[in-house]
């Protein structure tokens, strides 16, 4: 097990989202729908279950099943401070900046350290950063 891995369940947007956090970080998506899981909750092509596999960063997710809230998030980043070198980082807030929102851009910071934060485009909110 490497650690906490984020589940996100999106409004339909699953397979979109996991393809675009693949191009992101690198990595491969693995994505399986409702009807090759067996499951009839939700549409047929609709992803049951995905996952970003073989990459730095490991994150799962799926289409929301009927009844099912979706992703919201307040009050707090996905962190990947330090997580990888500097110029991995900086081009990891480059490409979840695409299409998003930047809070507060990529900087260096008073205390010496390097930090930034963002909302990609499904709503996640990031903060990227490594020390000095």
């Amino acid at each position: 097990m490497s650690g906490l891995i984020p589940y996100l369940l999106f409004p339909g947007s699953a397979a979109e989202a996991l393809s675009f956090y693949s191009t992101a970080f690198g990595g491969e998506s693995r994505l399986f729908t409702y009807e090759q899981a067996g499951r009839t909750d939700g549409p047929a092509e609709a992803i049951a279950h995905g996952m970003l596999v073989d990459g730095p960063v490991e994150l799962a997710g799926a289409d929301a099943a009927a009844g099912e809230s979706t992703f919201e998030m307040s009050g707090m980043f996905f962190s990947l401070l330090g997580t990888a070198d500097p110029a991995t980082l900086a081009s990891w807030f480059d490409a979840l900046a695409e299409g998003g929102r930047i809070i507060d851009p990529l900087q260096k910071r008073p205390w010496g350290d390097h930090d930034g934060t963002l909302v990609d485009r499904f709503g996640v909110p990031w903060l990227i950063g490594h020390q000095g």
